[in-house]
């Protein structure tokens, strides 16, 4: 079963060439979100056996996988976002990218003392706005029980700046 969802995972994922900048191919996930059979498998897949109280999309694509899980685990759904972009009261983290830095928001009032917590996004790379987003959530009083992701860049080495952090990854390429 799992096999035949890497398969299917693989078979909707784009790569383009030299996108957002010269020698990154990016993984464009369009054509699997508009599949809804393989889009239905990826939320049950990533939704499977969990027991948490909050799930965390980042911004921008996590938020597409993260909302219906949420909605499928029967958890709540919280958004960490670029600087700037939330309303209320925020908790901030800077973190490195390859070129700069950034930093990523999510609402100091978002979770209950002791939530667990599943981060999901798109994809994993360096691991850098995935282990942001971990401090992020520990600070804001919420305990991380995993990060969970479509797919892992594994010569990228993100899964390890998570440290004890669990990484479950639909794809590893």
């Amino acid at each position: 079963m799992m096999q035949d969802l890497t398969d299917l995972i693989l078979s909707r994922i784009r790569d383009v060439a030299d996108y957002p900048k010269p020698g990154i191919v990016f993984k464009d996930i369009t054509p699997l979100l508009g599949d809804h059979e393989v889009f239905s498998a990826v939320v049950e897949a990533l939704a499977d056996g969990l027991r948490v109280d909050k799930i965390v999309g980042i911004e921008a694509r996590g938020f597409i996988l993260a909302a219906p899980v949420a909605l499928r685990a029967g958890a709540g759904f919280v958004p960490v976002r670029k600087k700037g972009k939330l309303p209320a009261a925020t908790l901030e983290t800077s973190y490195d990218l390859e070129y700069g830095s950034a930093v990523i928001e999510v609402h100091a009032d978002a979770f209950a003392p002791g939530d667990r917590v599943l981060i999901v996004d798109d994809v994993l790379a360096t691991g850098g706005t995935a282990e942001a987003t971990v401090e992020l959530v520990g600070r804001a009083g919420a305990e991380v029980v995993g990060v969970s992701v479509l797919m892992e860049l594994a010569f990228l080495k993100g899964r390890e700046r998570l440290g004890q952090t669990g990484l479950r990854a639909l794809v590893v390429v």
